[in-house]
This record gives structure tokens, sequence and C-alpha cells, in this order.
């Protein structure tokens, strides 16, 4: 049965459903066994250290850089007609929004991604953390926080069509693949120097290929689909807030993103069974849980205001070698490199950043 006759029989919505399910159950399978967060890896760098959390980012990263740029240099998958390059990007928002997420992956200690994992595997702060996210998220999308949004994003706008940084520097064709090898080297030579297990570097790539793997399947969709079907990959600030809205209103639709948190959820939760890492953990105390659901909630406008989280515009939105998505992503690491030094590193040891 070929892909245009499934699409026939079980319906479009059906279909880019399942397909954010798989994407997701890689990406949460990956994600649970090798750690992947970079917020661990900001906190490496903030106290000076090239630790194995940097090691597994950057080999995410440089995986995902590698399949995306390839698969679009071979003509698998246009990135062109992707939100990120088809469209004007904000560098306001970008760069607001991206401090004020990073500032909020430190005091919830993880990303959206990474609560989502941890969620998935019996962490109850990190599934409140979530949903706080979720909500705020769809209120700085559509509700209350959606005003200060426009006024952030609409601040400093592109020029035409979010410019590609490697178009705007003249590099020639392959670049990107040659860009993604000097990181994968570096990840390489920081995950020796640590020892990192290669179970934990392979499953580190597979975090990366997860986001190749959306790309793929969007594009396809988009390709043999006769409603519009947009052409992304992994982020969880969209869809977390469309998953909620899905699950509390029958006048939503089934789509990729709304597949895609489940996905990511069982493939966690089984990795977790599996390897025995199913375990319930509660709240430290008061503080703690007003740190974390503040961090969540600075984390969903963040995202909204950026185009994207850690995920989905770092490292989906970074492959694609978006100047905003780019902006996007130094600007978290910059917020959460300031917020760990202002806050936790009195509190902590360098050589062990706190986890969730």
């Amino acid at each position: 049965m070929d892909t245009v006759a499934v699409l026939e029989n079980l319906g479009e919505p059906a279909v880019a459903a399942f397909a954010g399910v798989i994407a997701g159950f890689i990406f949460g399978t990956s994600a649970e066994q090798s750690r992947f967060c970079l917020r661990a890896a900001a906190v490496e760098i903030a106290r000076a250290s090239l630790g194995p959390r940097m090691a597994v980012w950057l080999l995410t990263f440089s995986t995902a850089l590698l399949w995306t740029q390839g698969m679009n240099l071979t003509g698998m998958v246009d990135l062109g007609t992707s939100r990120w390059l088809s469209s004007p990007g904000t560098l306001s928002g970008a760069i607001i929004g991206g401090l004020v997420f990073g500032v909020g992956m430190i005091l919830a200690r993880g990303c959206p991604g990474r609560l989502l994992v941890l969620g998935s595997t019996g962490n109850l702060r990190a599934i409140l953390s979530g949903l706080v996210f979720a909500v705020v998220a769809q209120m700085s999308l559509h509700g209350a926080f959606s005003p200060v949004r426009e006024f952030i994003s609409g601040g400093w706008i592109t020029d035409g069509a979010n410019p590609n940084i490697l178009w705007e520097l003249g590099l020639p064709v392959g670049s990107g693949i040659a860009i993604s090898l000097v990181f994968t080297a570096l990840a390489l030579f920081i995950a020796m120097r640590n020892r990192v297990s290669w179970i934990t570097l392979f499953f580190g790539c597979g975090v990366g290929f997860a986001v190749a793997v959306g790309w793929f399947l969007t594009y396809t969709l988009s390709q043999i689909s006769f409603d519009p079907v947009p052409v992304g990959s992994l982020t969880f600030s969209g869809p977390s807030a469309d998953t909620l809205m899905y699950l509390l209103s029958e006048n939503s639709m089934l789509e990729f993103d709304v597949g895609l948190v489940p996905g990511v959820a069982l493939g966690a939760f089984l990795s977790a069974l599996l390897s025995g890492r199913l375990n319930w953990q509660g709240w430290d105390g008061e503080k703690s849980m007003r740190r974390y659901l503040l961090g969540a909630a600075l984390m969903g406008f963040g995202a909204m205001t950026a185009g994207g989280c850690t995920i989905g515009a770092g490292v989906t939105g970074g492959s694609t070698f978006a100047l905003t998505a780019w902006v996007a992503l130094v600007s978290m690491w910059i917020g959460g490199m300031m917020t760990d030094r202002l806050l936790d590193q009195q509190a902590t040891s360098p050589a062990t950043p706190a986890t969730l």
C-alpha cells in the first residue's frame, strides 16, 4: 500500500499525527537514554567545564545539522519551504524570548523536552512544571500574554524572509555539512576526555536523528497531502499547547504536533521501564515548588516569543541555519549561564550540576 492510499484510508490528520508519534518516540527513547539536556550543558559551560552533558548536546546538534543539511542538499527535503526560512523572523523576539527562556530553564532545572521525558518516568515535579509550561505557552500565543509577546516580537523583524546564515555569508554549497562535522569532532573529543560511553553517544545521535525524521516526514506529507501541511520538525512550545487544547476542546484536530508529545512520552516511558529507571519523585518543599513553576512559566512565554524552545529553535531551527533560530539559541545559552552564575553556583558543586 503506497503513501497516497494510506492517506486516503486513514485520513490526513491521523497520518500526520502518527508521523509525530514516530518522530517523538525516537526522541523520547534517545533523550531518556542519553540524558540529553541543554540546561545541564549550559551549567557545565557556566562553571568552566567541558563535561559529558556538553558532549551529548554537541553530538545531538551536529547530528541534526548533518542529516538535515544532507537531505536538503540531495533534494529529499526543501528547507526553503519551512517556516524558519519562508517567512520573516523576529530578532527582538529571539533575543528577549531566548534570554527569558534561558532563565526559566535554569529555575525549572530542565527545558520542556527534558521535563516531558522526566515526567514520563514518574517525576511529578516535571509533570506539573510541564503543564504550567503548556498553559503559559497557550496564553502567550492566543491568550492574555499575547499582546506582550506581539509587542516584543514586533520590535525588530527581518526584512523579507528569515535570512539563511550560510547564504548571507556567501559560503559554498555543502558548507552546512562541513560545519556539522566540525561540531561532531569537537563533541567526540569532549566525550573521550570525559569517558562518555558509546551507548550514550549513540542515543545522543538518536535525538538529533529524530529532528531529521521530523523534517523528512512533514515534508513528504506536504508533497502528497491535499490540505496544507506545515514543513517542520520537533519543538515543544507549540505542540505542548496544541496537545493540551486537543484534550480540552472538541474542535481541535489531529496533526503532527499533537502526535509528537504522546510519542515522546511513550518512548521515554518504555526506555525507563526497560532500564529500571521508573521512579516516583515529588517536591522537596515550598521554595523548590515556587522555583520550578516560575521557571516553567518563564519558559512558556520565552519559547513562544523566541519562536521555539531549546529543541524547536535551538536544534530544529538551528539545523536550517535560520538567523533568528541561532540568535535565539545563543540567547538561551547566555540567559541560562548568567542565571546559574547568579543563583546556583554558591549552592552546587561545579563538577556536579544539579539535575531535576
